[in-house]
């Protein structure tokens, strides 16, 4: 026994130095996820008692009041999703409860025809996290119902699943549109595939993945925003954007979603394409960063450096490279992916970013729908999602723990 817990000390000192030489050692992951939870309990204070509109959004720029949406919206499932989160970051039951609570809300999703592609966003951030930390069979059944839901918009035609379902401006109703943030929904049918429903779900997924691998970028690697294809060819019609600042320019939180995709896709599939274009699509956000590795909304405006940050952006891709260099096998570039994320959530975490006194959500500057004005430099919701994922993630990698490994 003494041996063995020997070994285990020398092994825990060894990846804390490790963590401390690559960066990520220096964010104090456990304090982190504290200040998270000492942010939702400030949020659950301004709750609605009752009413249609009850789920937080969003905490527009110098306000300290949440804008309240239905369980219909796309954002629907980060609230439920941080509870079960903080549950399993502190431990706390009150927050089991809670999420509970809030994740059966949104039930209804899973038995309604589906209105668009984000019931990866609304069911498995919030079913899927709780059936993850609890097994309940109740959550499966939604999961496994959303799903089938999900799989009702893939078009065989095409290869992807259709985004929007309804006409769009600049996406040619009723062609075909797929866009770049559709590649996190696939998780949902991944996991579905493996649990109980169809193995149709993961060809789907697949096949989805390849397809918007192929048409979704451009030589460089950078992402459209949007995909339209003609619905009965499957032929591209053309690449455009709809919330980046132009058809061909980079738009970081679009970019985003590609880095957080292809990274799940090949931890979904052992498909190696899917781990180099990971690679491909991640390094080339890496190399247009600015100093503090929170990027501008979109990489290309012109109003860069007095553009708005998207700390959403610097979020989802902080986690998705801290699962990247648990995949890749350049122990140099694995270093190098931990060491920016580390980076990324330290800039994140610092009084420039951390919501603080100033409102209960956890971060500031994100940046949702700039060319509609809507949601710039705020507080949004799936930000302080994928922020204490990450955290999560990072504790896990500093206790030496793999990311699909249970918190002690």
């Amino acid at each position: 026994m003494a041996t063995i817990n020997t070994f285990r000390t020398l092994f825990f000192t060894a990846v804390v130095v490790l963590g401390c030489k690559i960066g990520y050692g220096q964010v104090n992951s456990r304090k982190s996820i504290a200040y998270c939870a000492s942010q939702i309990n400030k949020t659950l204070g301004q709750l609605p008692a009752d009413g249609v509109k009850n789920i937080p959004r969003s905490i527009l720029s110098g306000q300290q009041q949440w804008q309240f949406i239905s369980y219909q919206d796309w954002c629907s499932g980060f609230w439920p999703g941080i509870l079960w989160y903080a549950y399993e970051g502190t431990k706390d039951a009150k927050f089991k409860a809670l999420a509970d609570e809030a994740s059966r809300a949104l039930k209804p999703l899973s038995l309604h025809k589906a209105e668009d592609h984000d019931l990866g966003f609304q069911i498995f951030n919030s079913y899927g996290n709780g059936y993850r930390l609890t097994g309940n069979p109740e959550y499966k059944e939604v999961l496994l119902a959303a799903a089938d839901t999900l799989a009702t918009l893939f078009n065989p035609k095409v290869g992807t699943i259709l985004s929007w379902p309804r006409s769009v401006p600049n996406m040619e109703w009723p062609q075909h549109n797929t866009i770049i943030d559709n590649m996190i929904n696939l998780e949902l049918l991944f996991w579905a595939s493996k649990n109980g429903g169809s193995k149709n779900l993961y060809e789907i997924a697949v096949s989805h993945a390849k397809v918007t691998l192929k048409n979704h970028f451009r030589p460089d690697y950078t992402s459209y925003h949007a995909v339209v294809y003609d619905r009965e060819t499957g032929m591209k019609i053309k690449g455009v954007t709809h919330q980046g600042y132009a058809d061909d320019s980079m738009w970081a939180r679009g970019q985003a979603w590609a880095i957080y995709g292809y990274t799940m896709c090949y931890r979904e599939t052992g498909d190696t394409e899917f781990l180099d274009f990971a690679q491909k699509v991640t390094d080339v956000y890496l190399q247009r960063l600015p100093v503090d590795l929170v990027p501008y909304w979109d990489f290309n405006d012109p109003a860069i450096p007095k553009a708005p940050r998207d700390a959403s952006a610097a979020a989802v891709v902080s986690s998705a490279l801290l699962e990247l260099s648990t995949l890749v096998k350049d122990k140099k570039k694995a270093l190098n992916y931990r060491e920016k994320a580390g980076k990324m959530i330290r800039s994140l975490s610092s009084s420039a970013y951390r919501s603080g006194e100033k409102n209960s959500a956890f971060l500031l500057h994100s940046t949702g729908h700039k060319p509609k004005g809507s949601e710039v430099d705020a507080s949004i919701i799936y930000a302080d999602y994928y922020y204490l994922e990450a955290l999560l993630r990072l504790q896990r990698l500093q206790k030496g723990l793999g990311l699909a490994e249970a918190l002690e």
